[in-house]
């Protein structure tokens, strides 16, 4: 009886301990993250520079979307922030750790390893946030986005935000095991994510990009996520851009919602606390 008792009370008390010891990692992450200052400066300025300089090339009115061009620009680049702090962040982050063993080191210590990944997640909703929040600031302020007038587009924004920041993050988590080395991160994380930007609306408006790219494209999540926040952010008219020629919002929960679930299991079947060199 009483060793029963001692188990259950182990047991309750595991989960507590792992989400308290998350809570300190991710705010360890969290000030870390901030006093690598250049670090910090290029991952929030990446996608407002790019917006500025898409913007003020094309700025003219998009024929029959009522919309200019600077407005189109505005959720596709939110939707390539919050990658960026998801996808890029976490795939170059964890790769380097791995590399310089510090991974190898935290998993030799009594903590949980579900309080490591736990401390990431803080790190990417706090940073994602705040990326949100600045993007829809210059929007707003400068090119005139108009932001949700409903409850319903609001609701719209915070599932497509969470969705694919989660699908982006676990494909972070995933793609770290990519590398064969920190030095190489970058590289591996970056080609695809450029790549996938130029196929998926962000640079290029989805009318002059070629179906098969479109195609390619609308297999990741970055895709959707650009279309969802398109749906929120831009009049009913813009529609005429899309592909379909709507907003597919049933299609765009589907597909983030599928990237979650496909996303979490590359990670249990793909990653490793040691780099090849140390096995």
């Amino acid at each position: 009886m009483t060793t029963t008792s001692v188990r259950s009370g182990a047991a309750t008390g595991q989960l507590p301990a792992a989400w308290g010891l998350g809570l300190h990692r991710g705010a360890l992450e969290i000030r870390l993250f901030f006093r690598q200052r250049d670090q910090a400066v290029f991952t929030f300025a990446f996608p407002i520079v790019f917006l500025f300089l898409f913007a003020s090339i094309f700025s003219d009115d998009v024929a029959g979307a009522g919309i200019t061009a600077s407005q189109l620009y505005v959720p596709a680049m939110m939707a390539a922030g919050i990658m960026t702090t998801s996808f890029q962040s976490l795939g170059t982050s964890i790769a380097i750790e791995r590399d310089e063993k510090v991974l190898r080191r935290l998993r030799g210590t009594p903590m949980p390893p579900a309080a490591y990944f736990l401390g990431k997640i803080w790190l990417v909703l706090v940073t994602g946030v705040l990326e949100t929040a600045v993007m829809l600031v210059v929007g707003t302020t400068l090119y005139d986005v108009e932001l949700p007038s409903s409850a319903g587009k609001w609701f719209d924004f915070a599932w497509i935000f969470v969705l694919g920041l989660t699908a982006c993050a676990l494909l972070g988590i995933a793609i770290s095991s990519v590398p064969s080395s920190g030095k190489s991160a970058t590289s591996v994380v970056v080609l695809p994510f450029l790549v996938l930007q130029f196929i998926s609306g962000v640079y290029i408006s989805v009318g002059t990009i070629p179906d098969w790219m479109l195609d390619i494209g609308a297999l990741f999540p970055l895709k959707w996520m650009c279309q969802g926040l398109r749906g929120v952010f831009l009049p009913e008219s813009a529609q005429v851009l899309e592909q379909a020629g709507s907003w597919e919002f049933g299609r765009v929960a589907l597909v983030l919602g599928a990237w979650c679930v496909g996303g979490l299991l590359l990670c249990l079947l793909t990653f490793r606390w040691k780099s090849e060199r140390d096995r």
